[in-house]
C-alpha cells in the first residue's frame, strides 16, 4: 500500500516510517501544517512528497493514511481520508470528545475504509503471554488488576501535552487510553465504572500530569490505574491477580518490544519467556489482514471509541469528586 503521514510526529519518524516500509508498504508523502517542518521530515526520512495541505495528497495516489497530528485534528483528517477512500490508522486519542470519534468511525464505515486505532501495546509479548495464560485457567478466578504507567515525559515532547487542553493534552489522555485497551485485550471487556483523583506536580500548566483510579468491571474484577508524566526513576508494569495464581508484569508498557512476565503460585515463581517483535510493524501486519478480510487483532475504530470513553470518565470522575459510568459505545454508535 502507499502511505501519506498527516503529522511530521515524532512518533511518525521514530517508529511508523520504519515499520510501513518493514511490511513491504510504500510512504509516499508526509503533510504538515508548517512547510518547513514537512520538508525536513521527508529529507531525514527519504520520502519523496512533502505537502503543507493534506488536501493535495488525493492527487498522488495513496491508500491509506497515518493521522498522528494534535488530537483535535484527528476527527476532520479522518474524514478528508475516508472521503477520499484511504485506510485510516489513527494515533489515540481517536478525538476530544466521544461525539468526534464516533463521527470518525462512522465515516470509514459508510466509505468502506478499514480504521484502526494504533494501540500498540497488544502486540507486545508479556500482554500476549499473559492472555494466553489467562484464557488457560493459571490464574483462577480474576480478581484484580494493577497497571503502572507512569513515565517522565521527555523535553521534546513537553509541548501541547502539557498545556493545551483544547489540543488533547494532559496524561489522562495521553496513557490512560492505552491502560484501558491493554486491560481490554487481556480481560475482553471495558470498565463500567471509574473512581479517580488527578493532580498536577509542576510540570504541566493547567493540566494534569498525574492521575491515579479504580476502574470495576461487569464481571466483577476491579483494577487500578496510575499514568503520570514526572517519574522519571518508575518502572512500568500490569499484574493480573486471581484465586490461583499472580501474573506480574514489568517493563511493558512502553514502544519498545520490552517486558518480563513472572507466574506466581502455589508451586513458586516461574519466569515466563515472551516473544519479542516491533509493535508498530505486528500492528500493521494486523491492518492488513483487517483490510483483506481476516481474522485479526488490531484495535479498530471502535476500539479507539472505548478506550477514549474510558479516558473521558476518569476525567469527569476526578473533576466532579463521584463514581462515574463509562459511556455505552455500543448506543453511541447506534444512536
Amino acid at each position: 500500500m502507499r502511505w501519506v503521514l498527516v503529522g511530521a510526529s515524532t512518533i511518525a519518524g521514530e517508529w511508523m516510517v520504519e515499520a510501513i516500509r518493514a511490511v513491504g508498504d510504500e510512504v509516499v508523502a508526509v503533510v504538515s501544517g508548517d512547510p518547513q517542518r514537512a520538508r525536513a521530515f521527508a529529507a531525514q526520512h527519504g520520502i519523496a512528497h512533502a505537502l503543507g495541505d493534506e488536501k493535495d495528497y488525493p492527487a498522488l495516489g495513496v491508500d491509506a493514511v497515518y493521522i498522528s497530528n494534535t488530537n483535535d485534528k484527528h476527527e476532520a483528517s479522518t474524514l478528508f481520508a475516508a472521503a477520499n477512500g484511504c485506510h485510516v490508522l489513527c494515533e489515540k486519542p481517536l478525538a476530544t470528545s466521544l461525539a468526534s470519534a464516533v463521527r470518525m468511525v462512522q465515516a470509514c464505515r459508510a466509505a468502506g475504509v478499514v480504521m484502526g486505532t494504533n494501540h500498540h501495546l497488544r502486540h507486545n509479548g508479556p500482554h500476549r503471554v499473559m492472555r494466553e495464560q489467562l484464557r488457560a485457567g493459571a490464574l483462577g478466578q480474576l480478581v484484580a488488576a494493577r497497571m503502572q504507567h507512569s513515565v517522565y515525559l521527555p523535553a521534546h515532547l513537553q509541548g501541547w501535552r502539557l498545556d493545551k487542553p483544547t489540543a488533547g493534552g494532559g496524561v489522562v489522555l495521553d496513557i490512560a487510553v492505552h491502560n484501558a485497551d491493554s486491560l481490554a485485550f487481556l480481560l475482553g471487556e471495558y470498565p463500567v465504572a471509574v473512581c479517580a483523583m488527578v493532580s498536577n506536580s509542576g510540570m504541566a500548566t493547567g493540566l494534569e500530569d498525574n492521575a491515579m483510579s479504580v476502574w470495576r468491571f461487569a464481571s466483577g474484577v476491579t483494577a487500578s490505574s496510575h499514568q503520570g508524566f514526572s517519574t522519571p526513576y518508575a518502572d512500568t508494569g500490569l499484574e493480573l491477580h486471581g484465586t490461583q495464581g499472580s501474573l506480574h508484569g514489568s517493563g511493558m508498557m512502553s514502544q519498545q518490544p520490552s517486558g518480563d512476565l513472572v507466574l506466581v503460585n502455589a508451586q513458586g515463581r516461574l519466569v515466563l519467556p515472551v516473544p519479542r517483535g516491533n509493535l508498530y510493524v505486528a500492528c500493521l501486519e494486523h491492518m492488513h489482514r483487517a483490510i483483506r478480510g481476516e481474522p485479526h487483532e488490531m484495535a479498530d475504530g471502535r476500539a479507539g471509541i472505548q478506550s477514549l470513553a474510558v479516558a473521558l470518565a476518569v476525567l469527569e470522575s476526578a473533576h466532579s469528586a463521584r463514581e462515574v459510568r463509562v459511556a455505552d459505545v455500543d448506543a453511541l454508535l447506534a444512536g
